[in-house]
């Protein structure tokens, strides 16, 4: 009688599975890549920034729907990396003239006053860049002017 004292082979054991595949996020662009979308990214970055302000003719001249409540985006930096996710907390569509002063401070740009806010995006909205993505080289705002004011939480930094 033999004793059979080799050890049964176990199993092989599988790898780890990958995790998902995480669904692509829609970017979101704050201004165009330079100096001025590093400061506003930073900005969202140290908590500073959160809310933003566009105007509701550009979403029309991309045929781009209003950002839904609740939907998340990747923020992208002037490099084109994805630094964070956001989630949109509140999209108001109002007049320019109708902006308030904690909107102005809640977009994290240091404007004490809504005049100063004002000045700033205006001189954003009437520039050589924005005009061109317009359409229009004499495109400008007025108190009329629609514009879109949301209000984001960062839910996670890449």
């Amino acid at each position: 009688m033999s004793d059979d004292t080799t050890p049964a082979a176990e199993p092989p054991v599988a790898p780890p599975a990958a995790p998902p595949a995480r669904t692509p996020l829609p970017p979101y662009l704050l201004a165009f890549p330079g100096p001025l979308r590093d400061r506003l990214v930073a900005a969202v970055l140290s908590g500073e920034k959160v809310s933003t302000t566009g105007l509701l003719a550009e979403y029309q001249a991309e045929d781009e729907e209003l950002p839904p409540v609740g939907e998340r985006y990747a923020l992208i930096d002037s490099a084109g990396e994805e630094v964070a996710v956001l989630e949109v907390t509140e999209v108001r569509v109002l007049r320019l003239g109708d902006v308030d002063l904690q909107h102005a401070r809640d977009e994290g740009e240091g404007h004490t006053s809504v005049a100063r806010w004002r000045a700033d995006h205006e001189r954003f909205w009437h520039g050589e860049e924005m005009r061109e993505a317009m359409g229009d080289p004499e495109f400008v705002v007025d108190d009329a002017t629609e514009v879109v004011a949301e209000r984001f939480r960062v839910v996670e930094v890449r």
